[in-house]
This record gives structure tokens, sequence and C-alpha cells, in this order.
């Protein structure tokens, strides 16, 4: 929270995390007598040298002493020391820790504060948490991509061996200085302390923090040997499960602040509606409505409208929005048609399309003149939408040029920016209170909500607290782009693989939310799954297009981006390859690896490697039965290998059942692997629920999909088996919370065709029904 120094009071609050703070820390501005003495200023010189030495990047290219001198000065007047932007240590032994990804169920609560600990050498059981605020000196604060622990494995875990190394020194000079000849060597760090190894002698961390704050910055610190590790790499509870259970952690949808109007915006049935007129005055009727106005919502390149009723009740707020008979302007939404949108698709696959020549290689329309066999096949997958459990909320007060959010969402950096260019105040005026997030998949990473508030705010001057309905949600977008893969396959007389083609016809997430696409250029979004890195088979002749299908629907990243859609296609088609030339699907994907490009040897080995653990832990050489079929797929994405086997069976009601998933992941090391494979249960359950259950579509403009009686998700009794298999090699950590979920559809229909011989193309697809 914000200190007066903002140049307004804040309503106090309780931290949303549930653990305590021991004072509150301005975070905008300097206080005014910051460097009252050499003392502070040689201080304050020596903590921001600490974060430039041991390579925390942003913190270095921090622009003005008060990206990084603010907290350094709070800290010190309190009895506690910054060494590096993620610890505080005071006098007291506490510790704190900065976790810098917000938490949306994936584990970074613990995992980020976990790499710290492991090299600073105490447990997490003796530190506080807290999220960071989006200043500059933290880096990015952006949860997703899969990217929080592979991008920070060595930088967090190198600040936290600095500072280590900082207090074994502080520690040696102490001793030393008390007549003892102590050398650094001669000492070790344990459970917040540093022992002198010949004495026995012990001192606390609190009691050398002052001191450590002086030491000689290390810029290699040595970091500690895997074989080592007490934390990472073992399984152990998450520190916010309890504050989860018992009510304690605190979720956007908790938060309150003192004065507060809460909103409810009715927009428009179709998309891209414009407001004729609405009935304010019979809205106002309704007890506790304040305020009635059209909002609006800038969704990347687009400007919606819609009508913000506010009240002092969120029911009020509901209830006078749905007195507002409003008119709407939609006759430019009436073509808009999931069913036209495809068609156009189909079409645009018999085109070129764009080709990035660095990602092919041979000639596949030569090869497919003159082979043996040739297949051609079409996989369609949805639009989807992201439909968390927590509806999108936001608060947001804005007093004359500053702004004060409260939001969960999944950057609290990427929210003080897009405030700041909307409101064009600088970003320093922007204070962001980040919370635990009941879920995202990538949509909280779209700020659209957070300045919806933001413009009710200033409008009314008041905190307004802004709530998303569930039918908004799932109607609004943006959405899972719908996507076409078009495939070409060719096999000689051995049937060995000799072309393949992988054609994409889809809308480009970077074209509509954020530039245009040069015409002729391949969006390098759109490759994921599909390139020799990610899918590193041998293929001798190997073509990769792109066919940019335009379209009015708002579309955006989900949970995999674009693997969930690409590899569909990519795997199934493999899995045809491999039966139009009469071999096991396995074997025949071992094959093409042992011939994979040369530059992407060692990833083709990883890959043999899960295959061959795969097929063990399945029993994928086992005989079965007529009506029962196993299939599998295997993808690589966020720099992480997963491969699942799925079993099916016909029953004897004549529908297929899915019996058991069996999943291995190569994620390099890891944090948790209980959280390791917690994702990738989900993963696979939302994969299958995107497979089986209900895409959305449109229909004269508008979503047929408004709630979870249309857009069904897998209930609990219809969860299959899993068995989740990481493997352990010493390699660097890839992502963990999306790679699990691109090769759950297509193992699942490959184990469809295996059990009934029907090949499911398109999907979501009725498994009862086949």
């Amino acid at each position: 929270m914000s200190a007066e120094a903002d140049g307004f009071r804040q309503p106090l609050r309780s931290n949303p995390f549930g653990t305590k703070t021991t004072k509150e820390q301005n975070t905008n501005s300097i206080h005014p007598n910051v460097m009252n003495t050499r003392r502070d200023f040689l201080k304050t010189s020596v903590l921001s040298g600490a974060a430039l030495a041991i390579g925390i990047k942003s913190y270095a290219e921090a622009t003005s002493p008060k990206d990084v001198t603010l907290e350094a000065f709070n800290a010190a007047s309190g009895n506690a020391f910054e060494i590096t932007p993620f610890i505080v240590i005071d006098k007291s032994g506490t510790v704190t820790l900065y976790n810098p990804r917000p938490d949306m169920g994936q584990g970074t609560w613990q995992s980020m504060p976990a790499l710290l600990a492991e090299e600073l050498e105490i447990s997490l059981d003796a530190v506080k948490i807290e999220p960071t605020n989006g200043l500059k000196k933290y880096g990015s604060q952006l949860s997703g991509g899969s990217g929080s622990v592979r991008g920070s494995w060595i930088p967090y875990r190198t600040a936290g061996a600095a500072v280590r190394t900082m207090l074994i020194a502080a520690a040696a000079q102490t001793w030393s200085g008390s007549g003892l000849n102590v050398s650094e060597a001669d000492c070790y760090a344990e459970n917040g302390k540093v022992v002198h190894k010949p004495s026995g002698k012990r001192l606390a961390y609190g009691e050398l923090i002052e001191k450590a704050a002086t030491m000689p910055i290390p810029k290699e610190p040595k970091l500690k040997d895997p074989k080592d590790f007490k934390i990472l790499g073992k399984p152990m509870p998450r520190p916010d499960i309890p504050m989860k259970v018992d009510g304690s952690a605190q979720f956007g949808i908790d938060i309150k602040v003192p004065g507060m109007l809460y909103a409810s915006i009715e927009r428009s049935p179709a998309i891209h509606g414009k407001v004729t007129s609405f009935d304010a005055a019979s809205a106002k009727k309704i007890k506790g409505v304040k305020h009635v106005m059209k909002s609006e919502r800038k969704l990347f390149q687009m400007n919606l409208e819609g009508v913000a009723v506010l009240a002092d009740t969120y029911w009020g707020a509901l209830q006078g929005r749905k007195a507002l008979n409003i008119k709407w302007d939609d006759s430019a939404a009436k073509d808009i048609s999931t069913n036209a949108l495809f068609k156009q698709m189909r079409e645009l696959a018999t085109t070129d399309g764009a080709v990035d020549d660095k990602l092919n290689r041979g000639n596949v329309a030569q090869a497919l003149a003159g082979a043996a066999k040739r297949l051609d096949a079409i996989y369609e997958t949805p639009f989807l939408a992201h439909a968390a459990m927590e509806p999108l909320n936001v608060i947001a007060h804005i007093r004359g040029d500053k702004a004060e959010i409260w939001v969960p969402a999944q950057g609290p950096d990427g929210v003080i920016r897009s405030v700041a260019q909307y409101l064009k105040i600088p970003a320093e005026n922007v204070t962001v209170h980040i919370t635990f997030l009941g879920g995202a998949f990538g949509r909280k990473a779209v700020m659209d909500f957070v300045l919806e508030a933001v413009h009710l705010s200033k409008s009314v001057n008041a905190p307004v607290k802004l709530v998303w309905t569930r039918e908004d949600d799932m109607t609004q977008g943006p959405f899972r782009p719908g996507m076409l893969s078009a495939m070409k396959g060719a096999l000689d007389a051995q049937g060995n693989v000799v072309a393949f083609e992988h054609k994409i016809v889809g809308a480009s997430i970077q074209h509509q939310a954020f530039a245009p696409l040069p015409a002729g250029k391949v969006d390098d979004w759109m490759t994921e799954g599909v390139t020799a890195e990610d899918s590193p088979y041998g293929f001798p002749n190997f073509h990769f297009r792109y066919v940019m299908a335009e379209t009015q629907i708002p579309v955006v990243w989900w949970r995999s981006v674009y693997g969930s859609t690409n590899m569909f296609g990519h795997e199934s088609f493999i899995d045809e390859l491999a039966h139009a030339a009469g071999k096991d699907p396995l074997t025949f994907r071992l094959a093409l690896l042992a011939n994979a490009p040369a530059e992407h040897a060692a990833t083709a080995r990883r890959f043999e490697a899960v295959l061959k653990m795969l097929a063990e832990k399945s029993g994928w050489n086992e005989k079965l039965p007529v009506g029962k079929g196993r299939g599998i797929a295997i993808t690589r994405s966020f720099a992480t290998i997963c491969a699942h086997a799925v079993t099916v069976s016909r029953g004897a009601d004549g529908k297929v059942k899915i019996e058991k998933v069996v999943g291995v992941i190569d994620c390099g090391m890891t944090v948790n692997p209980a959280t390791v494979k917690a994702q990738t249960e989900g993963n696979i359950v939302m994969g299958l629920t995107a497979a089986l259950r209900d895409g959305i579509t449109f229909k004269n403009g508008r979503a047929e999909q408004a709630n979870f009686d249309a857009y069904r998700v897998l209930r609990i009794h219809e969860i299959p088996a899993m068995e989740i298999h990481i493997m352990q090699n010493g390699e660097a950590p890839g992502g963990v919370g999306e790679p699990g979920l691109p090769p759950v559809a297509p193992a699942l229909t490959n184990a469809v065709f295996a059990a009934t011989g029907k090949r499911i193309r398109t999907l979501p697809f009725n498994i009862d029904e086949v």
C-alpha cells in the first residue's frame, strides 16, 4: 500500500496473501530526506551495486535512483536491509522473499521464493513471502508462457547465493574482529545462520545483515551443486494451500476498499454492437444505484461499447443493469459466423500461404509427385473461452494524476504500463496490488477489464469495483482462435516418410492484437510445436506454410497458445502416416527421430528417452483385446517435452470410454515435482475437456455459449485415471504450466482410431457417438 508521500492517504487493508507485513512501503516516490546522511548515501550505493553485480538485468537498467533506493531507505530506517530486490532481512532475522510472478494456481508463490531460499540456505517455513508491485527493479513480473521458473532458475539462485556469500564474509569479519582468525572458507550457511566449522560458533543472519550490506558484491557467487539441494527438486507442501483452504488468502474478488462502488456493464450480445439508447431512469430506480453511463472497453485495436451501472452493492448494480433496456445497433456484426469462417478457412487451405524459408528443407512438391503413397488431411480446432473460475474483477481508484489498482492480473508491470498509457500519466503514478488469481489461462494478461474500471472511476471520482459475470466472460472474449491444419505427407515403397507439409490457416494473434502482419510474412508464434526444434523428426522434405484468416472475433493466447491447435493436426497426421506405412506408431516416431536434423540431435535424443519411458510405463507393447486401443502423441513447447499415452475401450453399452492417461514429461530440473504432476494432470483434464465438450460458436455475431450449461467441462466422475512420470536428466528447467496440454487431443483421437478404426479430425467430438 502506498504511504502519504504519494500525495494522498490510502485506506488500510490486510495483506491479500494472508502474510503479515511489518510496515507499509512507499513504492512510487522518494521521501524527501532519503539521503539525509553520508551513511544513508553509502548504504544506498552499496545496495544498488549489489543488484548490478548479481546480474538482475532490469535492476541494473533502472534509469533513476528512485527506481532502486526507496525500499532500501525504508528498510534501513526500520532496521532491515535490502541486498537484492527480492530479499529483505531485518535485524530480528526475519527474511522476506518477494515473488515477482503472480500465482494463478501454478505454484509460483512457492517456486520463485524457493529458488532464492535454496541458495540462501533458509527454510521456506522460516520466511515471509510477499508479491512484487510492478516496479522496474523486479524485472518482468508476467506469469505467462510457462516462463517463471525456466527464466529465473539462474538469476534468482544467483541472487540468493550472492546474499549467502556476503553473509558468510560478514560473519568471518565479525569473528576475526573478536580475536579469532577466521577465513570465509571455514564458514558455511545453514538454516538462517552462518556456522564456523572449527569452533561451532554461530551467528544469525539478522546479526550479520548490517555488516553484510557493506561487503563487496560477488560477481559470480558459487551456486550449489544440484546434488546438495535441500528444497529444489523435492516434493513439498505448498505454503499457499493452507491459506486457500482456511480462507485467509484473498483473491481479487475478496478485496474491498472504503467508499467503493460496484459496477456491472451490459455489453452488446453481438460482438462490436453499438449503443443507440438506454433507459437510465429505470435503472436509477433500483435501490443503491448511483450512476448510469456509457462505458468504453479498449481491447487491442478495438473500441467496444457498453452501459455501466454503478451502485453501492453488487446486487444493486446487477439489478440496475437488467433495467437498462438497451437498444443496440449490431448491423456490423450480423455476418460474423464461425460456420462461415471455417468454410472460408477450408477455401484458404487450397492457397499457397506464407513461407519462412528458414523453417523448410528439401522439395516437398517433388517428393509428393514421386512418392509411392500420398496422404492429405485437414484437422480443425474450435474457438475456446478461458472460463477461469474466478471471473474478471478489478478495483480502480483514480485521483487526479494518480491511480491505484487492486487486481488479480498476470503481471503488475503490465497493469502499470497499460493504466499509465491510458491515462497519459507517468508510470510511477500508478500503484498496483496483485492478489492471488483464481485461474487465468492467459486471459488475465489482457488489461481491457482494468481499463474499463479506470474509465469508470475517473468518471465518478470514486473507487470502483468492476466484476464481469460469467456470461460476460464467456461471450465477449477474447478467445482461443479457431484453427485449421492442412496436412500433406508421402511415403516411399518401404513406408519411410519422404515428404511432410503442415499448412496452418487461422487468425494471427499478433496481427489482431498488436501490429498488422506484413503480407507474405509468417506469424512466428504460429510455428509453435511444428519447427524442427520443437518436432525434430527427420523428414527429408519438410514445408511449413501459414495462411491468415482474418476475423472480427477477438482472439488471444489460451493455455499453450498455438500448441493445442497446431499439435492436434501434427501428431494426428504422424499417426496416420504410421498406419499407412503399416508400422507401429511409437516405433515409427523413433525411426523419424533417429534421422533428426544434426542441429537438433540432442533434442531428438530427449524425445526418444521420453517415448521409451512412455512405452514402458503405459504398457505400450502389450497386446490389447478387440475393442481396446492405445494412442500416443509427443510434443515440445516452452522448452519442455511431454508425451501422453491414452487407453480407450468400447464398453458393453457400445460407448467408448477413456480408461487411463499415462504422461511422461521432460521439463529438466524441477522446483517441486508434486507441482509438476499437478500441473500436468490439470493440463490433461483441460485438454480432454477441449477435445470432448464444447467450442465457442458464433451466429449473427453472437456467441452461442454463455455459461457452463452450454460450455461444459468434464465432471470429476468423468476424469480417467492419470499417471504422471517426470524424467530425471539434470537438464535446464523448461516450462510446466502448459506443455502437458498439446499432446492430449492427438493421443486421445489416435487411441480412438486404434480401438475403432475411426479417424477424428475435427474437435470437439462426441465420444459417445464414435
